[in-house]
């Protein structure tokens, strides 16, 4: 199934960053860049994630230097389109895998493309972990402990009803069942030409 190796995939990312547990680290992804595959996909996307969770986590801070906020939520803002660009590559990768399946006559649209819910997972794959740090946090209240274990509880069984519908997702896109169809997201605070405060910059 796709998403068992999604999920491998992300927590594979996610113990690594932690092996140093800082938002500067080099990035290495070992898998092929060649023609991007799915796993080179999957691993880069995990990453931007996993990095961005804890810039979320300092920018928080409520001593933070204005000056260092201003360059993290830069960092923020670029991670972001990153994670994007991220997610229309690995649609872009569906849409190639499954261009030469006919959809039926009565084949649906999903509400969201297979790298949406993609993108959901790999979240969510942090969510879990994060979630099972504090449920046994030596330092924490075992009333804190005991209220993140039943967190826990639910983020696992989400886990396995988005990977299950991921799975059933693209088993009816193979199938003819159900059809992709992509929009790029168009953002236009980026645009030099759509933003009106960058416009009157120029």
């Amino acid at each position: 199934m796709f998403s068992e190796k999604a999920n491998q995939i992300f927590i594979e990312v996610i113990e690594k960053y932690h092996e140093i547990d800082q938002v500067d680290q080099a990035f290495e992804n070992p898998y092929n860049a060649k023609n991007q595959t799915i796993e080179h996909l999957l691993y880069r996307k995990c990453w931007i994630d996993t990095v961005q969770w804890h810039y979320e986590d300092l920018i928080r801070d409520p001593k933070i230097n204005p000056d260092e906020a201003l360059v993290l939520k830069r960092k923020i803002d670029a991670s972001n389109q990153d994670r994007t660009d991220t997610v229309e590559y690995i649609d872009s990768y569906f849409l190639e895998k499954y261009k030469e399946v006919n959809p039926k006559a009565d084949a649906k649209i999903n509400t969201e493309s297979p790298a949406w819910g993609i993108d959901r997972l790999s979240i969510l794959a942090l969510k879990i972990y994060h979630m099972n740090e504090e449920a046994n946090r030596s330092d924490a209240s075992q009333k804190h402990q005991m209220a993140c274990k039943a967190k826990l509880n639910i983020l696992l069984e989400q886990r396995k009803d988005l990977s299950t519908a991921i799975d059933q997702l693209l088993e009816d896109i193979e199938k003819g069942d159900k059809y992709m169809k992509v929009y790029k997201q168009m953002k236009m605070y980026n645009d030099d030409e759509m933003n009106p405060v960058l416009r009157s910059k120029k």
